[in-house]
């Protein structure tokens, strides 16, 4: 009873969950262009997400499972349907998830047939796995309602279905972490749970078997997405795109947004989006209008990069950015290959190569 005051008190008033203020970057997350100065190693249709171990750099590219060796993608095999995660495991074996319905492991990578599949009839939009240390597999699924890859209708309708789930490869069995998340997209284990993004609340929370989740970062101006371990402890948090007030107005009304969903093509909806200034059809802000031809880089964006240097608490160290007049927009999977932070950029389709030596001291500075 408290709570349902509460919240009806917010919404009138225009405070908590309800306001429509986004948090500034700043402190370690304030703005710069290093993912603009990033090396681009591929370019690809449809690059998704991707998986290292050790050796092999494996990138899902729509239906494609390819191997970067060197500069050169090679393809390993391709899908019926698009690969909407990846995870390597020990030994040479890959899990491998499909339309957000299935995950399948795999031996090796170019073994015709999975040695386990997991295909509960709860799975709808896996969207991210993660390797436990007890050889379990921690996969987050977006949404109950929508497909993996309309999750901007997921955000429109204000959707709170996502859920976290521990894959037993042992046992093949399925066991819920939990539930009604605002678009569970990215875990890494953490000791018996998992420290996962909850986009539509632009946080992350601990999730663990029998306890409510507990938030670790919150009031993030981003949609946080993939997580990955980083080396020397820690992690690296990728963000598919920022925060805007018009945005966070528009999901605050309801007649506008129904009328939105059911009149104007989805591509046009006032909603984030991986790239933008591709069309004239695109909505458009006071700040965000070119002037002299050029686009402020400071202007509210429709589309953005980041990736985010997280401590070992989740607490944000520094951050790499492209802004709204740059092009690496739409970071949605971040991994240490040797020395270097390789990087899916998926709005413009690469794949991107950041050396990490000297990053740390360069923001630390």
């Amino acid at each position: 009873m408290i709570t349902a005051v509460r919240d009806f008190a917010n919404r009138f008033l225009g405070r908590g969950d309800a306001t429509i203020t986004v948090p500034s970057f700043d402190g370690a997350l304030k703005p710069n262009q290093k993912l603009e100065s990033a090396e681009t190693l591929l370019t690809c249709e449809g690059p998704e997400d991707l998986a290292t171990d050790g050796s092999n750099l494996f990138i899902a590219d729509g239906q494609r499972l390819l191997r970067l060796d060197d500069s050169t993608a090679v393809e390993v095999r391709s899908f019926e349907r698009p690969i909407s995660a990846l995870c390597a495991l020990p030994g040479g074996s890959l899990a491998v998830a499909l339309g957000g319905r299935e995950v399948h492991l795999y031996a090796n990578p170019t073994a015709e047939q999975p040695s386990v599949t997991f295909a509960d009839s709860a799975f709808h939009a896996i969207n991210a796995l993660a390797l436990a240390g007890d050889a379990t597999l921690i996969a987050t699924d977006g949404s109950t309602t929508c497909d993996v890859d309309d999750w901007a209708r997921d955000l429109m309708e204000l959707n709170r279905t996502g859920r976290v789930f521990r894959l037993d490869p042992a046992s093949k069995t399925v066991t819920p972490l939990a539930q009604g998340l605002g678009h569970a997209f990215g875990a890494c284990a953490h000791g018996n749970g998992a420290l996962v993004s909850e986009s539509w609340r632009h946080r992350l929370v601990m999730v663990a078997p029998g306890a409510a989740p507990r938030t670790v970062l919150a009031h993030l101006p981003v949609y946080p997405s993939r997580l990955s371990k980083a080396s020397g402890g820690g992690y690296w948090l990728t963000a598919f795109t920022a925060r805007t007030q018009l945005i966070e107005f528009v999901l605050r009304e309801p007649a506008y947004r129904r009328r939105m969903m059911a009149e104007i093509e989805p591509a046009y909806w006032v909603a984030p989006r991986l790239r933008s200034g591709l069309s004239f059809k695109e909505p458009m802000q006071g700040a965000h209008i070119k002037t002299m031809g050029v686009i402020k880089p400071w202007a509210p964006p429709r589309s953005y990069g980041l990736v985010i240097r997280l401590n070992g608490d989740g607490q944000p160290l520094y951050s790499l950015h492209s802004r709204v007049d740059g092009i690496n927009h739409g970071v949605v999977a971040a991994i240490e290959v040797g020395g270097d932070l390789v990087l899916i950029a998926k709005g413009p389709g690469r794949v991107l190569r950041l050396p990490l030596a000297g990053l740390a001291e360069e923001f630390s500075s």
